[in-house]
């Protein structure tokens, strides 16, 4: 596995329920921002691959573990490493950590799609090499 990507988030009164827990939809949201911050720090930012590449990416299946509660004014971190990398698709880790403290950890399948029918396609040969490269690095 490469080396985490790491975002921070803090926890919102529009994250919680009414007992200042953060609600379980709002860590899918947390490991999206996360994921889609790791591909702009590559410069393949969402709009520009769907500009550029007629590329979108869909999470196509996701196993979740809940550990432990965030509350309200929490300052979490969450992670996303690259774990597996085939034509049209990659799996990444995710983990949502409260100081050292595993909060919630995810496996998370990304399937490429062509923008314009939402079709799978083929990830694009550069993006492709840079995803390899990062499963090559220690």
């Amino acid at each position: 596995m490469t080396t985490p990507f790491r975002w921070p988030v803090r926890v919102y009164w529009e994250d919680t329920d009414a007992g200042g827990v953060v609600y379980h939809a709002r860590y899918l949201a947390f490991m999206e921002r996360a994921r889609s911050e790791w591909m702009r720090a590559r410069g393949w930012g969402q709009d520009a691959m769907r500009g550029r590449e007629d590329l979108v990416f869909a999470v196509r299946a996701m196993e979740l573990d809940f550990r432990a509660p965030a509350r309200l004014d929490d300052q979490l971190q969450v992670s996303v490493a690259l774990v597996e990398c085939r034509g049209a698709s990659f799996v990444v880790a995710q983990q949502v950590l409260r100081g050292g403290e595993l909060l919630a950890a995810a496996r998370v399948r990304i399937a490429a799609l062509a923008a314009s029918t939402f079709r799978p396609r083929p990830i694009p040969q550069p993006l492709q090499s840079e995803l390899k490269s990062l499963l090559e690095s220690p």
